[in-house]
């Protein structure tokens, strides 16, 4: 099968053939329609988050099934199907209760096993981690969902919890981001989105967001990020959000909130990042809460593919770009490139 593989760290990925994955006896083979390209896959291709070598990126796919397990009932060929990017083993105590996404035994396509930026990719366990993808949602729609879309609802909702006309305060309008702003919105939230970026900000006004800040912005740095979170806020968010992966982020988004506020980590960490110095003080004081989000388990999809379903969301909406697979490599690479367009890019292996 064609497949886009990358055999060092940092070195131009490479389209060319390679052996079709075997079908797990618990799992299926999924054929990829769509599949995105995601800020983490270019982590791990740069070395940031390490990965067995060479590897296949990609871990935000839909399709339909090509193969089944001998194990596996339920799910049978031609089935339409997304998957979560976190895949449980779906047999410890940990799954059993629900949590696949954080599963002690986990596997991650494109990161401990080859990925979707292929004609194939194979899924253990399928009874746990396969998700049925309605008619009325496209290969593209769930494609979007993988990774940012389906950890951003799931951070939004299901963590962060805000209530009618409460303030959230999104760091960073990339893909999750953004699908932050749309979850937020949705919830019927009041969103005051932060970037650097005009093009990112411009499109987080059209998503929902009410307001927006340059962080870089003369003012806002003489009076201090914070405050004028704070000023804007009426005293302080309800939920703030790191989209970005930043200590420095984490900490101002601690300390504008207000009291008993929910922070919702989503960005990762890494380097001196990955042990940031946090204000317990703050905490304990304002008994504020401060919580990691890690994607959604298959069990959560449900909500989330009936709101795409009905129209109440749209993850289509970030995607700017369908191209086919043999972009792949120039897609990883332009991570890299000044100026890089806001949205989600989709692949059509």
């Amino acid at each position: 099968m064609r497949a886009v593989r990358y055999f060092t760290y940092g070195e131009r990925p490479r389209l060319g053939e390679i052996h079709e994955p075997a079908c797990p006896a618990d799992g299926v083979l999924v054929r990829v329609e769509a599949t995105g390209v995601c800020g983490s896959d270019h982590h791990a291709w740069r070395g940031r988050d390490p990965v067995p070598l060479p590897m296949v990126p990609g871990h935000e796919y839909a399709g339909t099934v090509a193969e089944v397990g001998p194990e596996v009932s339920r799910w049978a060929v031609g089935d339409r199907v997304t998957v979560p990017f976190v895949l449980g083993c779906g047999r410890c105590d940990v799954c059993l209760r629900g949590h696949l996404h954080v599963c002690p035994h986990q596997q991650q396509p494109g990161f401990t096993r080859d990925g979707s930026w292929a004609e194939l990719v194979a899924v253990p366990a399928a009874q746990a981690n396969l998700v049925r993808l309605p008619d009325s949602v496209s290969m593209s729609a769930a494609a979007a969902l993988g990774c940012r879309f389906a950890t951003a609802a799931r951070a939004v909702r299901r963590l962060g919890r805000p209530g009618l006309d409460d303030w959230v305060v999104v760091h960073g309008c990339g893909g999750v981001g953004l699908s932050s702003v749309m979850v937020a919105y949705s919830l019927g939230a009041r969103v005051l989105a932060i970037d650097p970026d005009p093009a990112s900000r411009d499109l987080a006004v059209e998503l929902g967001a009410e307001v927006t800040l340059d962080p870089t912005a003369e003012d806002v740095r003489d009076g201090g990020l914070v405050d004028a979170v704070r000023d804007l806020t009426g005293g302080g968010a309800a939920v703030t959000l790191d989209a970005v992966g930043s200590a420095a982020i984490l900490r101002d988004a601690l300390l504008s909130l207000r009291p008993r506020g929910r922070h919702v980590q989503v960005g990762l960490l890494f380097g001196d990042d990955a042990t940031p110095t946090v204000p317990m003080d703050l905490v304990v004081a304002r008994e504020l809460v401060v919580l990691g989000s890690h994607g959604m388990p298959a069990p959560d999809y449900d909500w989330l593919l009936a709101a795409v379903a009905d129209g109440s969301l749209d993850p289509t909406r970030l995607v700017t770009r369908e191209v086919g697979l043999a972009h792949g490599p120039a897609e990883m690479m332009a991570f890299d490139a000044p100026g890089r367009s806001v949205g989600i890019t989709v692949l059509r292996p």
